[in-house]
């Protein structure tokens, strides 16, 4: 591919902000950039998935790809966009989270092509190799004469914390980290560009500035817009909590669902984010609007699960949906979440709330309560607005007991 990515980009609606007026003309000619993800959990959620996206069209159009896994910068944690302190993980969890982190980029970014090919391979880089052994007083003495504390506390990230109440110290050193590891990178892959989602302009600038004045260099910045829903949720929530690329966390089917349950307002803007389709196409799904938007709807649930789960799990969340919402109410399918019940455990009655929270419909009993008073649960087809309700074995149609939770949430048990 012999496209501009800043071009792409655009395009695409992932360029938020540039340290440079002219970024275009850095990336006329290969480059090396990185992105980094810390590994706070064993999983990346969806909203990982606009920087992993961005790292794919980086690769396409022959830029080679760094992917940081902050192995170091984990076990400080960044303090962007969030009000308390996050939970200290032991180096045994981090590692662990670091290598379930790295398979699921490799979905998408290619590690495997030759240099000397196009698209460049991606290498994978952890920050523990340079930052986690490294001396706190070399640190100081080679770094901390470039950073002014003043400039520290104006950058977002430090100041929305100081104004919800305090950021600790150990927060206050992860911008320096992360601008060390702009410096190490620069020296040891010539790296020239940094990308990051939009809260992490303010790491961003600290990590050139210090590049700048140590070793002299011109490199630039690149921010990707934080996705909120149209209705101005957080994108990549749903009921149940985040929406996981992992499938254990969520299920593929669950995966598929939250797509093809995009509001209109949101599909352009997703097609764009999540998939791969050529832009005239997408505006030609979209177009119109209305009933139309459905088959676009369709289009994406299936495109990004089968970047993340692959083809086949994506053809059969698709078949599955279809039989599900279907006329034939064909809830059958492997991908639709399922689990095994007993048939003794019907015998003397299951409470309705307790098996909601069972199939994972709700997170507690009062969760569950409240859905029920409120109209959203159906076991098969049937309304259930009683609370007190329990799950018999006269509720067993075709060796299941299906729950249906609002319009598109379901959990299948088969009846053992």
């Amino acid at each position: 591919m012999t496209d501009n990515l800043f071009d792409i980009l655009s395009a695409r609606g992932f360029v938020a902000q540039s340290t440079e007026a002219a970024i275009k003309d850095r990336l006329a000619s290969p480059v090396t950039a990185y992105i980094g993800f810390d590994p706070t959990a064993d999983s990346l959620h969806v909203g990982s998935l606009v920087p992993i996206m961005g790292l794919y069209w980086l690769q396409q159009c022959g830029h080679r790809p760094l992917v940081l896994v902050g192995g170091a910068t984990a076990l400080v944690g960044d303090p962007s966009g969030k009000s308390d302190m996050r939970k200290m993980l032991s180096r045994e969890e981090i590692d662990a989270n670091a290598s379930a982190i790295a398979k699921q980029i490799a979905r998408v970014v290619r590690f495997d092509a030759p240099a000397q090919v196009t698209p460049a391979g991606a290498k994978l880089v952890n920050n523990a190799g340079w930052l986690a052994d490294l001396n706190w007083i070399q640190l100081l003495r080679e770094v901390g004469p470039c950073f002014s504390v003043n400039r520290m506390l104006s950058m977002d990230s430090v100041k929305g914390r100081m104004e919800s109440g305090g950021i600790t110290f150990l927060e206050f050193n992860y911008m320096v980290m992360q601008a060390y590891d702009f410096l190490h990178l620069h020296r040891s892959e010539r790296c020239t560009l940094q990308m990051g989602g939009q809260d992490q302009w303010g790491n961003i600038v600290m990590g050139i500035e210090l590049v700048r004045r140590l070793d002299d260099a011109p490199v630039a910045g690149l921010t990707f817009p934080l996705v909120t829903k149209s209705d101005g949720g957080k994108f990549g929530k749903s009921e149940k909590g985040n929406i996981w690329l992992s499938a254990e966390r969520t299920p593929i089917y669950d995966f598929y669902q939250f797509w093809r349950n995009a509001a209109d307002a949101d599909v352009r803007r997703f097609l764009g984010f999540f998939t791969i389709m050529p832009m005239e196409e997408v505006d030609r799904l979209c177009a119109g609007g209305g009933e139309k938007l459905n088959a676009a709807k369709e289009v994406l649930a299936f495109e990004v699960t089968r970047i993340i789960h692959g083809e086949a799990a994506a053809e059969q969340a698709r078949s599955d949906a279809r039989r599900a919402f279907g006329a034939a109410q064909d809830i059958g399918g492997d991908s639709i979440p399922h689990a095994d019940l007993a048939a003794g455990e019907l015998d003397a009655g299951i409470g309705l709330l307790a098996l909601l929270v069972r199939a994972k419909l709700a997170a507690s009993n009062s969760e569950a309560r409240r859905l029920v008073e409120g109209g959203g649960v159906r076991i098969h087809e049937r309304a259930e607005n009683d609370p007190a309700a329990t799950v018999k074995p006269t509720d067993i149609v075709d060796g299941r007991v299906v729950l249906r939770a609002g319009k598109k949430r379901m959990f299948r048990f088969d009846v053992r």
